[in-house]
């Protein structure tokens, strides 16, 4: 059971690129899909954290509506918001391969403010530094080499949604150095956000009213972004159309299905088990991008850089699980000795 709820969330991520891609492609503003989804996300969540989390809305203080601002910051406006320019720019495959790099990035920031060790003195530690140099090799030669094109299945599905006055948006490397810089922002506050979500957890450890709250406020925080960069009261009009079903997939879906899903997983077999399913996001993403949209897929360096990046991050993942296992084994001792010493009658 548990494996079949990652690979539905591996199949609702895919979905949400997909439909955000064709979106984008026809003209939406990733500002404006940015503040619908996270309103749609906030309204899908908020039920869950009045039926669970009731009391703990009461110790939201300054300090913790603080914090919550700054995970709402680098999870939201930047995170996403960022990533939806560079999909915008780019293909959902190519976009796919920043997602899976998370992790990696996230584990090189915490190193920097020291809140992680290296550890290359430890197997573990070399496991995971190994990773993280495969994973950045990968992107590497992804993003700067090109191969023999590999076209599955030349199809006109992103052309019939695409927007009149943005025919040079089916070309899935126009802006691709634009594209990669923008990928790269969101890479980087996403790692940003996990940081602050672990801190966050400390003094205020409410899983649905952190959702709601930072959704909320993010949306606030792009509604001003949207503002400044455009005044065309037509970008925020909804109708029934694709961008409609973007926005209600993406804000109840990918936020509430999916954190369910994930915190349950979590729950289970710890934070290291939700990622170990990228790698079919990755693959489902690359084949249904080039067969449903079109797009080309570089034989020999999208391939091998792709796959690079897959066992860097398992590698990184397996060195970190048995990183994990040591130190809640180290814990154990410890506090078996530590119960040890205060029974009756010990020395």
């Amino acid at each position: 059971m548990l494996p079949a709820s990652m690979i539905l969330v591996q199949a609702i991520m895919v979905g949400m690129l997909l439909l955000s891609k064709l979106s984008l492609s026809a003209g939406m503003s990733p500002i404006v899909l940015t503040v619908y989804r996270n309103i749609v996300a906030a309204v899908a969540v908020a039920p869950f954290g009045l039926v669970f989390e009731r009391e703990l809305l009461k110790k939201v203080n300054w300090v913790v509506l603080a914090w919550i601002t700054g995970n709402a910051t680098f999870g939201v406006s930047l995170a996403m918001g960022l990533y939806y320019y560079g999909l915008r720019n780019t293909s959902a495959v190519y976009s796919a391969i920043f997602l899976n790099l998370v992790p990696i990035v996230t584990f090189i920031i915490a190193v920097l403010i020291r809140s992680e060790k290296l550890a290359l003195q430890k197997w573990y530690g070399r496991m995971k530094f190994l990773g993280a140099l495969l994973c950045m090799g990968g992107t590497l030669l992804v993003s700067l080499l090109k191969g023999r094109v590999l076209h599955i299945w030349p199809t006109g599905l992103l052309k019939g949604y695409q927007h009149a006055n943005a025919a040079s948006a089916t070309d899935a490397h126009h802006n691709i150095v634009v594209g990669t810089l923008f990928l790269c922002g969101s890479c980087v506050a996403y790692s940003m956000w996990f940081i602050t979500q672990a801190r966050l957890a400390k003094i205020f450890p409410s899983k649905y009213w952190t959702t709601v709250l930072s959704c909320l406020i993010g949306s606030v925080q792009c509604v001003a972004v949207g503002i400044c960069l455009s005044h065309e009261r037509a970008e925020w009009a909804l109708k029934w159309d694709l961008q409609l079903v973007t926005i209600s997939y993406s804000g109840m879906f990918n936020t509430g299905v999916m954190f369910v899903l994930i915190s349950w997983a979590i729950s289970k077999r710890g934070p290291i088990y939700p990622p170990m399913f990228n790698s079919i996001f990755l693959i489902v993403s690359t084949i249904l991008d080039s067969v449903l949209l079109g797009t080309n897929i570089f034989v020999g360096t999208q391939v091998m850089g792709t796959m690079l990046i897959v066992l860097g991050l398992y590698g990184f993942l397996w060195g970190k699980a048995e990183e994990l296992k040591i130190m809640v084994a180290a814990r154990a001792q410890q506090e078996a000795a530590v119960a040890q010493e205060h029974q009756p009658g010990a020395v």
